[in-house]
């Protein structure tokens, strides 16, 4: 008798049955989080919260997602945090939790990580923006508690030329646009929205900033900067204190403010650059500031002097004395962090930061040395997998992308890094249909092992294997795969079994 499909049944049950367990393992102590993977944890914290007359805060995470562990780092472990977390009810939904994707269709959410806050009855009152700093987030926070009207009705208000309460105007231009997911406006129409918002009467200084660096961060191809957009940020940067409310805006796009500004070289784009570049590089040496906000200003100075440099040059010709910072910043970092969360989040960046300035040795050599000290080693695995693959070392991106999927942890982080290493595999050993249509057979075996993977992000890695599969499988290979897949559909819910019909079928 095979035990196999009977062990695995056991395992998935268990894991159901325990899920509280696997999502609080990961987070800070303090907050007295409520794991939810399924609908009924949902229901049963929104019954809480009306009981309680308390409204709820869902935060969306994964272990190994770097601003994930920024938040754990910076935020979730603050004393003011925990204390304010006791006036509402703290939701953690951990991706990797069996059913946990089914619950990203229920809210929305998809990117990592994603910070939600409701009302009892379950009206969006506003999604809070993760990459600000923690004293922000907690006013903001305070803030949708206090006003109590949903991020939509807020708005549609504004949009309507009708007067709204300073607060409010603070949780439009401080909303996480990035994670909206389409719940205010498609992601197309961002940017025009934004500026509209900026300019209009009765806005709060803070907020219009916010609101119109935004909106030039997202211009569309061919549409203008506002009026006072360029002395607006003039008036930033020559305000210490301004740059620092903004600065993770300032850091984030930076190179996008100056190209939205000045699409063509120019003088005066070269002059806006260099004084971006002396702002950045005053609040870098800030050693107040976080290590990852420092990072980011490291970054956004390397991609300010990467700016006429095309996306695809992998040895970009920088200026020795920047090099020299790059190198010397990272090389402290790895025995500066003693927090396992920071870790996670800084030597992520650090990494990304020495292979944009062209520096791969460096960040292999960074990232493999801290292997042995993250707690989700397949991120930087990957990264690993990624400087290969750029600097053209194939087969070493291959090694390093299979590995980070053998180590991988959780069903959608398997599936995730799983389509990952497919997809490398693909294009880098295309003659490899073996090999590849053993993973892709081995994909769909892990799948049929959680009811979640046929929602979100988990659908998404699926449909990708299917995609990449289907210009190169032959009749029989695509016979074998949907032989396998037909079984595990037809045990999905209404909702999520069309997805999984669709794969490895052409036309």
């Amino acid at each position: 008798m095979n035990k196999t499909p009977l062990l695995a049944s056991l395992m998935l049950a268990f894991a159901l049955a325990h899920a509280p367990l696997y999502a609080s393992i990961d987070m800070p102590a303090g907050v007295a989080w409520k794991a939810a993977a399924q609908d009924a944890d949902i229901d049963a914290a929104f019954a809480q919260a009306k009981a309680e007359k308390k409204p709820v805060l869902l935060y969306w995470g994964a272990k190994w997602c770097p601003p994930c562990n920024q938040l754990k780092a910076t935020l979730f472990n603050r004393a003011d945090f925990i204390q304010q977390s006791k006036a509402l009810v703290a939701v953690n939904i951990d991706g990797d939790l069996p059913g946990a994707q089914k619950l990203g269709t229920r809210f929305s959410v998809r990117g990592y990580p994603t910070l939600i806050l409701f009302n009892a009855d379950g009206k969006e009152l506003t999604r809070l923006p993760g990459e600000a700093d923690a004293p922000r987030v907690i006013k903001l926070l305070q803030m949708g508690m206090a006003g109590g009207r949903p991020i939509q009705a807020v708005l549609a208000d504004a949009r309507a030329g009708k007067a709204l309460k300073s607060a409010e105007w603070q949780l439009l231009g401080y909303y996480s646009w990035e994670t909206d997911q389409d719940q205010l406006v498609k992601a197309a129409e961002r940017g025009a929205l934004l500026q509209k918002l900026s300019q209009a009467k009765g806005v709060p200084e803070d907020a219009r900033v916010r609101l119109a660096f935004k909106a030039l961060a997202n211009l569309p191809s061919g549409a203008s900067p506002a009026a006072g957009d360029a002395a607006l940020l003039d008036k930033v940067l020559a305000d210490d204190k301004l740059t620092r409310t903004h600065l993770d805006v300032l850091s984030n796009f930076a190179d996008d403010l100056v190209k939205a500004l000045h699409r063509q070289p120019s003088a005066e784009r070269d002059a806006l650059r260099a004084r971006l570049d002396r702002v950045l590089a005053r609040e870098q040496a800030d050693t107040k500031l976080s290590r990852a906000d420092r990072v980011q200003c490291l970054i956004a100075r390397v991609n300010l002097a990467r700016l006429d440099t095309p996306a695809s040059e992998v040895n970009p010709k920088l200026d020795p004395a920047l090099l020299t910072d790059v190198r010397g910043f990272t090389r402290n970092l790895d025995s500066e962090i003693k927090d396992g969360y920071e870790r996670q989040a800084v030597i992520y960046s650090a990494g990304h930061l020495l292979g944009i300035a062209g520096l791969w040795a460096d960040s292999d050599a960074l990232l493999k040395a801290n292997l042995s000290k993250s707690h989700s080693p397949y991120y930087f695995m990957s990264v690993l997998g990624g400087n290969a693959r750029k600097t053209g070392r194939t087969a070493e991106a291959l090694q390093w992308y299979e590995r980070a999927f053998n180590e991988s942890k959780g069903p959608a982080t398997r599936l995730q890094w799983g389509s990952g290493y497919y997809e490398n595999l693909v294009k880098l050993a295309p003659m490899e249909t073996a090999k590849a249509e053993k993973v892709a057979s081995q994909l769909i075996q892990e799948a049929a092992q959680d009811p979640g993977s046929f929602y979100e992000r988990s659908a998404r890695s699926m449909k990708k294997v299917s995609d990449l599969t289907l210009p190169w499988a032959d009749a029989a290979q695509l016979a074998r795969l949907q032989g396998q897949l037909a079984p595990v559909c037809a045990k999905l819910d209404a909702k999520s079994k069309p997805a999984c019909d669709s794969l490895f079928k052409k036309g």
